[in-house]
């Protein structure tokens, strides 16, 4: 039995990737393809059209954006199969479609996983576009198990339920010699970091990637035990990534 193939009536939904730091010249972190296809799609689907407007313009998009269908994916509840089919209208009627979330890869920490899985549903082809991505960024750079690892987004925001997945992150990591990683709000970097600090075993290693694709990126990994004898890292109110194996 063949593999479904997508429709070639249909148009294509790009999957853009967008520079990770608003201040960073989008063209710097983007490749020439990528920018390419990019200036040609004249719909997007996009997490905040203000944004995406102005990711746009950084691009010297060479179409008149109040001519340009931009349209906001819908928050979760409120996301339906018509709600997609509605988004995706363009692509089944023939028009290249581009996927853009606020910063990064979209689908990958951000929303649009539920549009691309429509997409395939539909039989609209889907190309992912290369671009930066904090997560296989701070990977990459770690020192850590690239050979296995698990991406777990957002831990919990109470202190207890946080301090509890901290263990578990910590736990398996140990067991499975997995590479654990996760992100947290800006203005909640100094909590976490405390945590890590007071919960994580000593021989525990962590990496702190901030500011990642970005001129301004650094990365850092220790061990919990010289962490703690360190100088206190700069991540207050800054995009931080975490990564830890025991």
């Amino acid at each position: 039995m063949n593999a479904p193939t997508p429709d070639t009536r249909h148009g294509t939904l790009y999957l853009v990737p967008v520079s990770l730091g608003e201040a960073t010249p989008w063209t710097d972190f983007l490749p020439q393809q990528a920018q390419r296809i990019t200036a040609g799609l004249r719909h997007f689907v996009v997490e905040t059209a203000r944004t995406a407007r102005a990711h746009l313009k950084q691009l010297d998009y060479p179409h008149p954006l109040r001519d340009t269908d931009v349209r906001e994916l819908p928050t979760e509840p409120q996301t339906t199969n018509a709600t997609l089919d509605a988004l995706l209208a363009a692509a089944l009627a023939g028009n290249d479609v581009g996927l853009m979330s606020d910063a990064g890869c979209p689908a990958v920490a951000d929303p649009g996983a539920r549009l691309v899985a429509r997409a395939h549903a539909l039989g609209i082809q889907v190309v992912p576009l290369i671009g930066p991505s904090s997560i296989l960024l701070g990977l990459m750079g770690s020192g850590l198990n690239g050979q296995s690892f698990c991406f777990h987004g957002y831990l919990p925001v109470g202190e207890q339920e946080r301090d509890s997945a901290l263990r578990t992150l910590e736990d398996e990591s140990r067991r499975c010699g997995r590479t654990q990683i996760f992100i947290e709000t800006p203005y909640r970097n100094e909590r976490i970091f405390d945590a890590l600090l007071k919960l994580l075993k000593p021989d525990t290693r962590l990496c702190i990637g901030c500011d990642l694709g970005t001129p301004e990126a650094w990365l850092l990994t220790h061990s919990i035990r010289d962490w703690r004898k360190a100088a206190r890292p700069a991540i207050a109110r800054r995009p931080a990534i975490y990564l830890l194996l025991g």
